[in-house]
């Protein structure tokens, strides 16, 4: 099974790292190759074959080419597992600017438990889809831009909730550890059953939001002050 890195070995997130220019001149690289593609292509060999037989000798025998030649695009295996997985997250389906209610009448801030839930379903989806993703979030740091992104929309669901301090850390902490718990069990666990264990989460989550909590809204400014207020 891949593994972040060796016992002891110590490495840097592709998304962190400046890879400096190759020695040789970039005409010398492989025609008909980028990153996008090598990363869309680990897609579908980890789909088809799974993590613990992929290998670069493999992946680079699919798109024709020698496995040297996909160094040109990454510097190692699991800078390109990284990329894949956050490719991967990139079919999550997050919420829209309306339906977090950020425009004026959206309403939808109101709606938190009905957005966590397709949130939550749509990344057990992404799971159930690519059964690698789960050893993978476990294994790395999930800092790429999809990753971040589905971090961004889960704080402003639970900014929603009206939760704070402790509270909001928790609510936090229990989205999180339900989602990534998923992986382990996506493809024995019932829809049925994971939708029930997330009504509880979420019904959870409601009983320690302060009661009738409406969140606030950017309200445009109509006093020609060149404020806006909230509401």
């Amino acid at each position: 099974m891949v593994t972040a890195a060796d016992p002891g070995e110590t490495r840097t997130s592709v998304w962190l790292a400046t890879r400096p220019a190759p020695a040789r001149r970039r005409s010398e690289a492989p025609s008909g190759l980028d990153r996008d593609r090598i990363t869309a292509a680990t897609v579908r060999l980890l789909d088809a074959d799974g993590l613990a037989r992929f290998s670069m000798r493999r992946l680079a025998a699919g798109l024709g080419v020698t496995a040297m030649s996909l160094y040109w695009y990454v510097d190692t295996k699991q800078d390109l597992l990284e990329l894949a997985l956050d490719r991967a997250l990139g079919e999550l389906r997050l919420p829209t600017a309306v339906e977090e209610g950020a425009v004026e009448g959206g309403g939808g801030g109101a709606d938190w438990p009905g957005r966590l839930q397709t949130l939550a379903r749509s990344y057990r989806r992404v799971l159930a889809d690519h059964p690698w993703v789960a050893p993978l979030t476990a294994a790395y740091p999930n800092i790429g831009p999809h990753a971040r992104a589905f971090d961004a929309a889960l704080q402003r669901l639970l900014d929603a909730t009206g939760l704070v301090d402790a509270a909001r850390t928790g609510a936090h902490l229990a989205v999180s550890q339900f989602l990534h718990g998923c992986g382990g069990t996506v493809r024995r666990a019932p829809e049925g059953d994971f939708c029930l264990a997330l009504d509880v989460l979420i019904a959870g989550i409601e009983a320690k939001a302060p009661a009738g909590h409406v969140p606030a809204r950017p309200v445009p400014d109509r006093s020609g002050t060149g404020r806006a207020s909230t509401g």
